[in-house]
């Protein structure tokens, strides 16, 4: 095992989770000072995220996922160690930024609707598409070294509800909600955004021959 590699990994999922708390930041604060009415001016700040993680080369898990199928086993360890560093970079931003920082109530808002009597096959599905958007967005600017996949797909997975497992991690922290409850949400929203992730990777190995090789 080589722990260079493993700390290097983690370095890199701690700089992405804090880049996606950041852009959590900016659509919690479009929501308190607009009252929601210009949410999706929010959605797309909150882009901000994405952009540092492709532009920096961080490891962000819902950007990596889908590339489970083109790479050995020894990648799952990878994706472990990134859940791992993309946690522990929204606990800092959601330490650094608590629900008092804005002027919407983060666990009315983000938080009570989400834990109170979930139906997870509804989360589990919202998470699935949510890792279909964000592997489109990964998958492009990996080939096409553009920003424009992430320009759309992370606004339209906000504005149509679906589940984004590190984002929640940001949300829970900056309201403070450690709980089992909240644990079992990620849980089922991080294998949503798995299934998610890898359904057109796996797809475009049955449809094509030749699928583009894995970094």
């Amino acid at each position: 095992m080589n722990a260079d590699h493993y700390l290097k990994c983690l370095v890199r999922s701690i700089l992405a989770g804090l880049s996606i708390g950041i852009g959590g930041c900016v659509f919690l604060g479009m929501l308190g000072i607009s009252g929601g009415e210009y949410k999706w001016v929010g959605a797309i700040l909150f882009t901000i995220g994405l952009f540092c993680v492709f532009t920096f080369g961080f490891d962000l898990y819902t950007g990596k996922v889908g590339y489970l199928v083109d790479n050995k086993p020894s990648y799952l360890l990878d994706l472990v160690v990134i859940i791992i560093g993309n946690f522990i970079g929204c606990a800092c931003a959601g330490y650094m930024m608590p629900d008092s920082a804005f002027a919407v109530d983060v666990h009315a808002v983000m938080v009570d609707t989400k834990l109170t009597d979930p139906d997870y096959l509804r989360v589990f599905f919202k998470g699935i598409f949510c890792g279909v958007m964000m592997f489109v967005a990964a998958d492009f600017y990996k080939t096409k070294k553009n920003y424009l996949g992430a320009f759309i797909c992370v606004p339209v997975f906000i504005l149509a509800g679906f589940e984004h497992s590190i984002a929640d991690m940001f949300y829970f922290c900056c309201a403070g909600e450690f709980t089992v409850d909240a644990l079992i949400f990620i849980i089922v929203v991080l294998l949503g955004n798995a299934v998610g992730g890898v359904l057109i990777p796996l797809c475009r190995k049955y449809m094509y021959e030749e699928a583009p090789k894995a970094q």
